[in-house]
């Protein structure tokens, strides 16, 4: 029996860890799994904003997929199209031409890119959050403004630099902002600006911030930004942003200088364009055990997957690294089975909580039924996804970081050829 060819499209959480269980799972021989990525390497997302802000080395928060998936084969570049039918990819390198890929099995993890409206201005001015490289593009940006501002005699040109906009009131935008506040109040003391000129707005279009905390948690980080001088508001949307002018639902407006788009993602379009099964947001269609919902040797899971949630009939698992790291485990095991004729197995993931980082020795976290709020919370967030992260070099370069930060002055150096 020849061996099972397992292609797995995307290298992010359930990617990486899928390729990496599977490795270990299959005998030898047994399988020869592929890994298609534009990356090749896998981000943790949790500690973009503590890179952003410079508490941990940008490297540092990513894994080599070449590096943790030795024995699989790692190709860079992307799959444009699918013939599930025929069980072949078209995979467009890097560089060079495109080729076609023979598979057995299929594993969707293309995740989640950046949802953006047809804002006025937005393309042009916003800033994306998602990415390593989009992390750092923000932490050199931020401490451009405040080189421009101290710089200057125009008042005008001062209060736009010094003015900083966040949309979005999730774990990326809440934390982004927070980690970006206390690395530029601490970077604006060096410029010779008082941290009070700062002006950092929070743009959520909801009634709370942090949806997945209890709303205590929530309501708590609200009332912890506003005292830092934060202006959190509420119920609303961004309405343009022509020329770096903000001009808000509520009838805000001003100049600013940097403007944070992190108001949630999509579905990758390759989901919706496989001829595999999706829903009306374009997420593949999955049974509980991960395989693609009347499709045979096709699985997916994470944020492109509208995978059900066992726990809560009628629902679905949401879009967070605590899913995507359990869905992989047992997408995996299920690829095992597949490739034997084995029974499948259910995921099924009781929700434990969520962590969350705001910067200066503060955070939330909810445990259960336990929240934490203040240091304890912050203690709780960099604890926990220290034990996650996926590999050992990470953890030790991660806290090494963190303890010289704690002991000396952040780096507030811009990283950009200039």
């Amino acid at each position: 029996m020849s061996a099972k060819k397992i292609l797995i499209i995307g290298g992010g959480y359930v990617g990486m860890y899928t390729a990496r269980h599977l490795r270990r799972m299959l005998r030898a021989g047994e399988a020869e799994i592929t890994v298609v990525d534009p990356k090749d390497y896998m981000t943790y997302q949790p500690f973009l904003a503590e890179a952003a802000g410079g508490a941990i080395e940008p490297r540092h928060v990513v894994a080599p997929l070449h590096r943790v998936l030795k024995g699989v084969r790692v190709l860079t570049g992307r799959v444009t199209g699918l013939d599930h039918d025929a069980r072949t990819a078209v995979f467009e390198p890097a560089r060079g031409p495109a080729r076609t890929l023979g598979y057995d099995i299929l594993v969707m993890a293309t995740g989640s890119i950046t949802r953006t409206l047809p804002l006025p201005g937005l393309a042009e001015h916003g800033m994306g959050f998602k990415t390593l490289g989009e992390a750092v593009q923000l932490r050199d940006h931020v401490l451009a403004q405040l080189d421009v501002a101290a710089s200057t005699d125009d008042d005008a040109v001062r209060r736009a630099a010094l003015a900083f906009v966040v949309v979005g009131g999730g774990f990326a935008g809440v934390e982004a902002l927070a980690e970006l506040q206390a690395m530029a109040e601490d970077a604006a003391k060096e410029h010779g600006l008082d941290p009070a000129e700062l002006r950092w707005i929070l743009v959520e279009a909801t009634g709370g911030i942090l949806p997945e905390l209890d709303g205590r948690l929530g309501a708590w980080t609200v009332r912890t930004l506003t005292g830092r001088g934060v202006e959190v508001r509420l119920g609303t949307t961004l309405d343009s942003a022509v020329d770096g002018h903000v001009a808000l639902s509520d009838g805000t407006e001003l100049d600013a200088g940097t403007l944070v788009w992190a108001a949630g993602g999509r579905p990758n379009p390759l989901a919706a364009a496989s001829g595999l099964p999706v829903d009306r947001l374009g997420r593949i269609e999955t049974t509980e055990f991960l395989n693609v919902r009347d499709v045979r040797h096709a699985f997916a899971a994470g944020d492109g997957a509208a995978v059900p949630d066992l726990t809560r009939p009628g629902q679905f698992t949401a879009p967070n690294a605590q899913h995507a790291m359990r869905q992989a485990k047992v997408l995996a095991r299920n690829v095992v089975a597949d490739v034997r004729g084995e029974p499948l197995r259910p995921y099924r993931h009781a929700y434990l909580g969520s962590v969350a980082g705001l910067g200066h020795r503060q955070g939330v976290a909810q445990i259960h039924r336990v929240r934490l709020t203040g240091l304890l919370g912050w203690l709780a967030h960099r604890g926990y996804h220290l034990l996650v992260v996926p590999t050992m070099g990470q953890r030790v370069r991660v806290l090494a970081g963190w303890l010289l930060s704690g002991l000396f002055h952040r780096e507030n150096v811009r990283l950009d050829a200039r």
